[in-house]
């Protein structure tokens, strides 16, 4: 049984801001370092045998805080899925240039696409075989993954089969936990954010 401890980074001023970040390079906020600092103190209850964290700033940032000094690897798969033409904008930019794009993108994100945006089962694809592989490649290990909100969201709805994709998606500096063995994978913990109180 390898168990997977899935950390979404703290936030940025892009995420306060309700901006698409995807693939843009955005670091932490004042308040993600902080949230950061308390990951660290939550996790040091766990014995990980590895880290792995996605190329984008704000996870590098998150697991250096973390994990002070320790090792972690760099896997640019986990990388947040890119929202093409959405990227940078908020909420209400986009209801104005996009409208009913965005409005059936949001309702079903699976079955509508957003211009030049990587479409989800792309998306799920590149984050099933990232995940994957990094479970064959530690087999009966607590694993850590630093990476994003898109990320384990589509890797526990891919768990759970629930029709809401959205409700899959943890807060920010949240710890959501799998057990994976060769066939299954079973959500031990979603979304917890106790240690930000």
């Amino acid at each position: 049984m390898t168990t997977l401890v899935l950390i979404r980074h703290g936030i940025t001023e892009w995420n306060k801001q309700g901006r698409y970040c995807g693939h843009k390079d955005i670091g932490l906020s004042g308040e993600g370092r902080v949230q950061a600092a308390r990951l660290g103190r939550a996790l040091k209850a766990f014995k990980l045998d590895k880290v792995y964290c996605s190329d984008r700033k704000r996870a590098i940032q998150t697991s250096r805080i973390i994990f002070k000094g320790t090792h972690f690897i760099i896997v640019k798969e986990l990388r947040e899925i890119n929202f093409g033409e959405l990227e940078g904008l908020r909420h209400a930019e986009i209801v104005e240039e996009y409208g009913n794009v965005y409005k059936k993108w949001l309702n079903n994100p699976y079955k509508n696409n957003i211009p030049k945006a990587e479409p989800m089962s792309t998306f799920k694809k590149r984050i099933t075989n990232a995940i994957t592989k990094i479970i064959r490649s530690n087999p009966n290990r607590t694993i850590a993954l630093v990476c994003h909100g898109g990320v384990i969201g589509v890797f526990v709805n891919n768990i759970l089969k629930v029709s809401d994709f959205w409700s899959c998606v943890p807060s920010a500096a949240s710890i959501t936990i799998v057990e994976c063995d060769t066939r299954n994978q079973r959500l031990v913990k979603f979304n917890d954010c106790t240690h930000l109180r």
